[in-house]
């Protein structure tokens, strides 16, 4: 059999290989996706460098807001934010989680990267609803019932706690049912939901026992809350109670339902 002619064989690799045109096209293709590549590598070496090699986006301040008992120097030196360093490569969360590790009085804060060159603390504190003696001293407490701080003065308008358990089987038998820090959040919980004028006046809240709470006002006035259970309901009450008898000594809302007054 004769062999392919030269024609033959150059037809069959022009059919192969297609027309010139779309080689030429795919070779156009291959070099701009070369040059793509090529560029987008240039340009993340230089991001890169921008913010990581650069002097261009580095800390050099660090602003704090919303302290009010902490100072703007306290926080920034627990924060230890390394000015000078590139913005980038500060730790927001390692920072974060500083700060509340200690500096407990903090119940939030937000770490910032305020570009170009600065880094914003923006702090929320805890705020005491009552307060614990200890050996001369005030152990702050918020709503939360976090033991935040320790302060040798009263702040003004916090009542403080009492919780002594009363000589009674029952009351003995509550403390070692519920333990002293469950009675603690429910008293923190009495405190929270009290009426604004009643918590105004409010100078101790006594725990007995889980179901023996009290409140002890200005003037000798006393309000028997019972448990912390039905808390709002028995604000409303309290709140009832005391207009309808405003010279009452003494106030019961261990039952919401059945408010009690008495004294005069």
């Amino acid at each position: 059999m004769a062999g392919s002619t030269t024609a033959e064989r150059g037809e069959r690799q022009q059919q192969s290989s297609g027309p010139p045109s779309a080689r030429r096209l795919r070779k156009a293709r291959l070099r701009a996706l070369l040059v793509l590549a090529v560029a987008l590598v240039l340009l993340g070496a230089g991001a890169t460098w921008v913010l990581y090699g650069s002097s261009w986006l580095r800390v050099r301040h660090v602003s704090v807001s919303g302290t009010r008992m902490l100072t703007p120097a306290d926080v920034r030196e627990v924060a230890s934010v390394p000015v000078g360093a590139p913005l980038a490569s500060v730790d927001t969360d390692a920072v974060e989680a500083r700060l509340r590790r200690k500096l407990p009085r903090i119940d939030t804060v937000s770490v910032v990267r305020a570009w170009p060159h600065g880094i914003a603390l923006k702090v929320t504190e805890r705020t005491p609803v009552l307060l614990v003696r200890k050996a001369g001293n005030f152990v702050e407490v918020d709503d939360e019932g976090v033991r935040f701080a320790t302060v040798s003065q009263a702040p003004k308008g916090v009542p403080l706690l009492e919780t002594t358990a009363s000589r009674s089987d029952q009351a003995a038998a509550s403390f070692r049912r519920f333990g002293a820090e469950r009675l603690v959040r429910e008293a923190v919980g009495v405190a929270g939901v009290l009426p604004a004028a009643v918590a105004r006046d409010t100078r101790t809240v006594q725990v007995r026992s889980y179901d023996d709470i009290s409140v002890e006002l200005t003037g000798g006035r006393t309000v028997a809350w019972g448990s912390g259970e039905n808390g709002r309901a028995k604000a409303r009450a309290l709140t009832a109670l005391m207009k309808a008898a405003p010279g009452a000594r003494h106030f019961d809302v261990s039952v919401p339902t059945a408010p009690a007054s008495a004294g005069s």
